[in-house]
């Protein structure tokens, strides 16, 4: 393996703690071309240390998932705008699962003004967004809660989530491959989303395009069995296809623009 050079060394530390870095930001820390940062990447992802993006990178993913703290980072204004989109296809006096995932956290969170909701969770950062709302009742499985980011998981999670039937299931994944497999890295926590899919009437999945790029080691699903993806920009082709073919209906819910200001036009 090639040995890094300084700057290459504090890309990969940059990454490490955000999720992911953009050229245009490393061009203006760095002070270098926007060709030298895109070839410091390169060199990054040949080494696997890193995955691009367009516009950037994100750090590896194979066999163990990015930190909670830089998971929220990445695609941060995608996962708003996902999960404002996804909570406005829910109704109001209805019953839902919502999984693990700082993209399914932003759904929650704007579920807050949502009236007569039971939220069934194995997101301990879920029940905290919701329980203070006098109309809605959040229901939390049991289990071991996982310390890196508040997760349920395990057997007695599963078998609680079992006990339900319920309207609607908000679900993540970590990765989706070109096939529309649906990944992710725990087995514990895939067999809880297995069983919320299982419970659901309607299953909406919610990831940015930043998973398309990634991948993971265990299946949750097939995107063959969701009814409704929520993401922030077009699909490729092959994903799109499953989706036309299986009648899933895909909404792309990208970031606010910011407002031309028309006097300064």
């Amino acid at each position: 393996m090639t040995a890094l050079t300084h700057r290459q060394s504090e890309i990969l530390n940059i990454a490490r703690a955000s999720g992911r870095v953009m050229v245009e930001d490393l061009v203006r820390r760095f002070e270098v071309s926007a060709q030298t940062i895109r070839k410091d990447l390169n060199d990054l992802c040949d080494q696997r240390s890193l995955t691009r993006i367009h516009g950037g990178a994100i750090i590896a993913s194979g066999v163990a998932n990015l930190a909670y703290e830089a998971r929220r980072f990445v695609a941060a204004d995608e996962k708003k705008a996902i999960g404002a989109a996804a909570a406005a296809r829910i109704p109001n006096g209805c019953s839902l699962f919502i999984n693990i995932g700082t993209t399914t956290e932003e759904v929650a969170s704007a579920l807050s003004a949502h009236q007569d909701l039971l939220v069934i969770t194995n997101n301990l950062n879920v029940a905290m967004l919701l329980y203070r709302h006098p109309r809605i009742e959040v229901i939390v499985a049991g289990g071991t809660v996982r310390r890196a980011d508040g997760a349920v998981i395990g057997s007695t999670a599963t078998s609680l989530i079992g006990q339900f039937k319920v309207d609607y299931a908000i679900i993540g994944a970590s990765a989706i491959d070109e096939e529309g497999a649906l990944l992710d890295f725990d087995y514990r926590e895939v067999q809880a989303s297995q069983a919320i899919i299982a419970n659901a009437r309607s299953v909406m999945l919610v990831a940015d395009s930043t998973k398309l790029e990634r991948n993971a080691p265990v299946r949750i699903a097939d995107l063959s069995q969701i009814q409704t993806f929520v993401t922030d920009r077009a699909l490729p082709p092959s994903l799109q296809a499953i989706c036309d073919t299986n009648g899933i209906e895909v909404i792309e819910a990208g970031p606010a623009k910011p407002e031309l200001d028309e006097s300064a036009a």
